[in-house]
Order: C-alpha cells, then structure tokens, then sequence
C-alpha cells in the first residue's frame, strides 16, 4: 500500500474500506476461523444493554457488529466513515440505523448514548487518543465502553506464531477471497504494530476512562477491553 495509507489519512484509510465493503463480511469469518459472531456476543454481554438504551457502534461496516445490540432490546447507532461500507450495511441491514461520521469528530452531542463500542477500528484511526476522548465526549457518564482488538499474545512463542499469520497467512487468504487483496496488506501490518493489552488499558485511563479491564481472546491475537465512562464526580 502506499505509504499515505499507513499515515492513516481518513480519505485513504475510506477508499480501503469502500474497496472491500461487498466482501468484508465474508473475510472477516475466513480470518477469524468464524469466531467473530462468538465475539461479538462477548461484546454485548459486557455492555450489559437493555431494552431502551442507545449504543453507538463505531466503525462499525456494513452494521454486522450492530447485529446483536439490536436483538438485546437496545438502539444500535451504526457510524463508519466508508461509504462503501454503509452502502453495503443498508441495503443488508436495513432495520439498523447507519451514520456517516469521522472517529475524531463524532456528529453527537454530548452524553448522547448510554453505551459506545469499537470492534477493528480503533487500529485505523488516526489518533487513538482522540477517538478515545471522544467516545467519552458522546457517552453519558457511568456508561460503558466495549473495544474488541487484535492484540500482542503474551508470549515470546505466541507472539512469533500471530506474526507468522498476519504477515504470510493473511495476504494468501485474502488473494483468495477479498476484492482487494492489497486492502490486507495494510490491515495485518496494522494488527502487527498495535500495542499490547496493558498501554490500551492505560491510554483508556488517560481519556476519561475508569474501572479498564480487559479480556484475551485467540491465545492474545486478539483482546476485548471495557471501561466505564468517568462520572461527574469521579472528573
């Protein structure tokens, strides 16, 4: 990929994402071995939604993330910055309600959800601390914040394996199945630079972010990480 793309300018990193909305779903399954739907419900269970309460779903697609939200009662904002990506999401999704918005500067008003979630996005933007302070900015204060994340596995071996994966298993299978096989190019490099479990936890902490936990899922390649939006009395 061009080296504009890997400084993540927001107009590159869309036409990426517009380049495989129509097969997106699909190598999402392929590349997780079909452990992403099971992901998806460790995220929703941790957001603890009720009938009534709004979820902001962050790069969220083609709305396939949102899917879960919706069928535990709760309202499901779908926002992503591709396109593509919501074109797809509306035409399969079309009881979900889809935005068009750039992570650092989202088009809500202060304390507009109850909760707020980021599935294989925050990797993309262009600056994590800023998406951070503004999914605190858009969540109502006591509310939740759910990131699923590709991750460093904890050992030397586990981490040699990961590697071994997203640079030679991953381009292989998406010549094999994506629309734009190059599109993956930048995606395993991004899953292999970003940091581990614990400088996530600690940048959430420095955003506006309290009670940070997470949880490693596929050995460590991958983490889901929750906090609670700080309270007016915490701030």
């Amino acid at each position: 990929m061009a080296r504009a793309t890997m400084d993540k300018r927001p107009e590159d990193v869309a036409r990426m994402f517009d380049a495989v909305a129509d097969r997106y779903d699909r190598m999402n399954a392929v590349m997780t071995f079909g452990r992403e739907r099971r992901w998806r419900q460790v995220v929703a269970d941790l957001l603890d939604l009720r009938a009534g309460m709004t979820v902001l779903d962050l790069a969220a697609g083609t709305g396939a993330s949102s899917v879960p939200f919706e069928a535990a009662g709760a309202r499901a904002v779908a926002c992503d910055f591709s396109p593509g990506m919501l074109r797809v999401g509306r035409r399969r999704h079309p009881q979900l309600t889809f935005v068009a918005g750039d992570a650092l500067r989202l088009p809500f008003r202060d304390d507009a959800f109850d909760a707020a979630t980021i599935s294989f996005g925050l990797r993309n933007v262009a600056d994590v601390r800023v998406a951070l302070t503004e999914l605190a900015r858009v969540t109502r204060p006591g509310g939740r914040l759910v990131i699923l994340e590709t991750s460093q596995p904890p050992s030397r071996p586990l981490r040699a394996m990961n590697r071994v994966y997203t640079d030679r298993v991953m381009p292989r299978i998406a010549r094999l199945f994506s629309s734009d096989p190059t599109s993956y190019t930048y995606l395993a490099e991004s899953a292999r630079d970003w940091p581990d479990q614990q400088t996530l936890a600690d940048t959430l902490r420095d955003t506006g972010w309290t009670g940070v936990g997470w949880r490693d899922l596929l050995f460590g390649a991958v983490a889901v990480h929750s906090a609670a939006r700080t309270s007016a009395e915490q701030g």
